[in-house]
């Protein structure tokens, strides 16, 4: 995938439709987000459709600087939002369109791919990224050796059970694309593996 910000849209789309078809009880489900439920990750993922510049800025500030005390912050205050707008802000094409500061489009496709896996994961569901947008990202975080996320990949080939993906050499951990690249994220899948931090 060469337009790595082409991924970002329909991943967002599917999450979006997955989680309009789905039992409302599923907003409430736990996420790979650890302390967040569904309802959270949308919350915090959607944050560009919502906040101006400024109003993220006057955030940052409240927090003194601390972004993961910001994502907490307003992942519990605009988890209670009415379902039809988090589906709404999951669309908006202010989302789409949006990059994180210094990460580009990686950086974009990256946090649209691993917060829609936090949910898709956990809910049992295939993938809602393209299978070619996981694939980038798969490259994207083992280009960097594990740095993203601070996981250890020293003697750890990963392969992929869903595509011809693989890579490294060492102790052969395999899973389909979304579960490899949540375990690169430094995630815990729900059967309990995980990647040695670095």
């Amino acid at each position: 995938m060469t337009d790595l910000q082409s991924g970002v849209t329909p991943t967002y789309d599917g999450l979006a439709d997955l989680l309009a078809s789905a039992p409302a009880e599923t907003w409430d489900a736990p996420s790979l987000c650890e302390k967040w439920q569904v309802r959270h990750v949308v919350a915090h993922i959607t944050m560009p459709a919502r906040l101006t510049p400024e109003q993220f800025g006057a955030e940052m500030a409240a927090a003194g600087g601390d972004f993961t005390l910001l994502s907490n912050t307003v992942a519990a205050r605009d988890a209670s939002l009415p379902v039809a707008e988090h589906l709404a802000h999951l669309r908006s094409p202010l989302l789409h369109g949006w990059q994180p500061p210094g990460g580009g489009a990686a950086g974009a496709l990256i946090h649209a791919v691993i917060h829609s896996l936090d949910v898709t994961v956990v809910l049992d569901r295939p993938a809602v990224a393209p299978v070619e947008a996981v694939v980038a990202v798969l490259d994207q975080l083992t280009a960097a050796n594990g740095a993203w996320f601070g996981v250890d990949l020293t003697e750890v080939r990963l392969e992929a059970t869903d595509t011809d993906w693989s890579w490294g050499s060492g102790e052969v951990v395999r899973a389909d694309s979304g579960r490899l690249a949540a375990l690169l994220s430094g995630r815990t899948l729900p059967d309990g593996r995980v990647l040695r931090p670095g």
